[in-house]
C-alpha cells in the first residue's frame, strides 16, 4: 500500500508513476481546484473551470467577437449563426441546437417535472423555472426598472415592462402590420384575422377572443360587480366599465377626433365617430342591406326586423328595442326632466324633446 500524502492532483500525478490508486479515495475526483475545490475527473474539466476566477475568455466567435472560456461553449454559440441544429427530439421531430435544451424539450412528452418547490410541492420541468417561482413564497423581486422603479421577479418581466417607457413594439401583425410590446398580444391579436374564438362560457355557449374576456363575462351570470365607483358607488362587472364610467364624473375625454377636434370619453366611440368622415359603414344588415358606421347601431336595426324590445320598465312592463329608449321613458315615472331650455327654463325628459321645443324661441 502506497502511504504517499499531497493534493488530489498531486495523488493523482503520483499514482500515475508509482501505478498504486492512493489518488482514488471514497470516489473523489482527482483534479481540485486550488480557489473554491470544485473538484473534477478531467483535467481539461478543471482546466476550463479556472478561467470563471480569471476571468479569462481565450475563445472568440469570428462573427459577432463574442468571447468565451471554453471550446464547448464557442462551439453551442456558433450554432446562432449556422442555424445548426443537431439534436433532433424522437417523438415531434423539433430540433435544437444544444442537447440541454432537448432533454428539458422531452419532458414535455414524458410529463416528468423534476424540480419541486419544496413550500407548496409545485413541480417544474426546468430548474429555473422553480428558482423564479420559489421567489412569490421569498416575496422575492431582484430586478428593477431604472426609470419608475418598479420590481419584477423574473428578468423578462424586467425586459418587457421597459417598453411601456421605450414605446418599442418588437411583435408585428403581418397581415395588417400593427404593432404591439408583448407576444401575447400579438397571439391575441391574430385571432380577429382568423376569427378565432377559443373560449367558451359554459353557461351560455358564448365565444370570446380573450381568457380575461371569458372571465369578465361569466360575472354577468353570477350577477358579480367586483369593481365599484368611490363616487356613487354604482358597481361594474371589469375595470374598463368603471374606468369609462369615471370619466362621466370627471368630464374627461381623451380620445380627439384629428379632422374636428371633437373630443370623446371612449375609444370605440371615436373609432365609430370618425367613419362620418370617411363615410365607412362596415355593418350591413342581412335582411335589407342597410349598412351602419357603428356595431351597436346595427344590433339595434336587427330589432326592427326581429321585434326584439329586451329593455322592459320595471314599473309599467312597457318593453324598448333600446336601451336609451327605457331611460327616456323611466323619466316619466320619476318625473326627471333633465334637460332644461336656456331660454325659459322649460324642462323636458329628452333631448330631442328640447331641441324641438328651442325652434319656437
Amino acid at each position: 500500500m502506497c502511504f504517499y500524502q499531497g493534493t488530489l492532483n498531486e495523488r493523482h500525478v503520483h499514482s500515475n508513476e508509482c501505478g498504486c490508486s492512493c489518488d482514488v479515495r471514497s470516489g473523489e475526483p482527482p483534479y481540485s481546484c486550488e480557489l473554491c475545490n470544485n473538484a473534477f475527473s478531467q483535467q481539461s474539466h478543471q482546466i476550463t473551470h479556472q478561467c470563471v476566477h480569471t476571468a479569462e475568455r481565450p475563445y472568440t466567435c469570428d462573427v459577432c467577437n463574442k468571447a468565451f472560456n471554453c471550446q464547448n461553449n464557442l462551439l453551442r454559440h456558433q450554432r446562432i449563426h449556422s442555424g445548426e441544429r443537431p439534436y433532433t427530439c424522437d417523438v415531434c421531430e423539433k430540433a435544437f441546437s444544444e442537447k440541454s435544451h432537448l432533454v428539458i424539450h422531452q419532458r414535455i412528452h414524458t410529463g416528468e417535472r423534476p424540480y419541486m418547490c419544496d413550500v407548496c410541492n409545485k413541480a417544474f420541468t426546468h430548474k429555473s423555472s422553480l428558482i423564479t417561482h420559489q421567489r412569490i413564497h421569498k416575496g422575492e423581486r431582484p430586478y428593477m426598472c431604472d426609470v419608475c422603479r418598479k420590481a419584477f421577479s423574473q428578468q423578462s418581466s424586467l425586459v418587457t415592462h421597459q417598453r411601456i417607457h421605450s414605446g418599442e413594439r418588437p411583435y408585428t401583425c403581418k397581415v395588417c402590420n400593427k404593432a404591439f410590446g408583448y407576444k401575447s398580444s400579438l397571439i391575441t391579436h391574430q385571432r380577429v384575422h382568423r376569427d378565432e374564438r377559443p373560449y367558451t362560457c359554459d353557461v351560455c355557449n358564448k365565444t370570446l377572443r380573450h381568457k380575461s374576456s371569458l372571465v369578465t363575462h361569466q360575472r354577468i351570470h353570477r350577477n358579480e360587480r367586483p369593481y365599484m365607483c368611490d363616487l356613487c358607488n354604482k358597481a361594474f362587472s371589469d375595470t374598463s366599465s368603471l374606468i369609462k364610467h369615471t370619466r362621466m364624473h370627471t368630464g374627461e375625454h381623451p380620445y380627439t377626433c384629428d379632422v374636428c377636434n371633437r373630443a370623446f370619453n371612449q375609444q370605440n366611440i371615436l373609432i365609430s365617430h370618425r367613419r362620418i368622415h370617411t363615410g365607412e359603414r362596415p355593418y350591413a344588415c342581412d335582411v335589407c342591406n342597410k349598412a351602419f358606421s357603428a356595431k351597436s347601431i346595427l344590433i339595434n336595426h336587427l330589432r326592427i326586423h326581429t321585434g326584439e324590445r329586451p329593455y322592459a320598465c320595471d314599473v309599467c312592463y312597457k318593453a324598448f328595442s333600446q336601451q336609451s329608449h327605457l331611460i327616456s321613458h323611466q323619466r316619466i315615472h320619476s318625473g326627471e326632466r333633465p334637460y332644461v331650455c336656456d331660454t325659459c327654463n322649460k324642462a323636458f325628459i329628452d333631448k330631442s324633446s328640447l331641441i324641438k321645443h328651442t325652434r319656437i324661441h
